[in-house]
Order: C-alpha cells, then structure tokens, then sequence
C-alpha cells in the first residue's frame, strides 16, 4: 500500500525551522542551516509540516 511522505522544495525553502518544530515524529531536520530535509524512514505523512510551513514548500506525495 502506498504512502504519503512530505517532500520539501529545497530550492525554495528558507530553513526557518517550524516543519522541524511540528514534525511528531523528528523526521525533518536541517542540517546544514540552508534547508529542511526529511528522513523517509521516520516521516509518517501526517501533514503537520505542510500545514505549518509558512512559505509552502512542502508537499505531500505518495511513495512506494
């Protein structure tokens, strides 16, 4: 069954840290300070980043 996982612009993403901050599962992390990326392995899909990101760069979309 397919799963939802959110995918951030990288090229548009200001790295303010508020997906980080909602994320339930610690799944976003930025780790250089130039933009968020998000561990797969850990992201749940449940849309409180894309919610929460004030520049909508995140996106929900269904994996494998």
């Amino acid at each position: 069954m397919p799963k939802r996982k959110a995918v951030i612009d990288t090229r548009t993403c200001v790295a303010c840290g508020c997906c980080m901050k909602v994320c339930p599962r610690s799944a976003i992390t930025i780790p250089r300070g130039i933009c968020a990326e998000v561990d797969v392995a850990l992201c749940v899909g449940c849309g409180k980043c894309a919610q929460e990101c004030p520049t909508s760069v995140i996106t929900l979309e269904v994996k494998e």
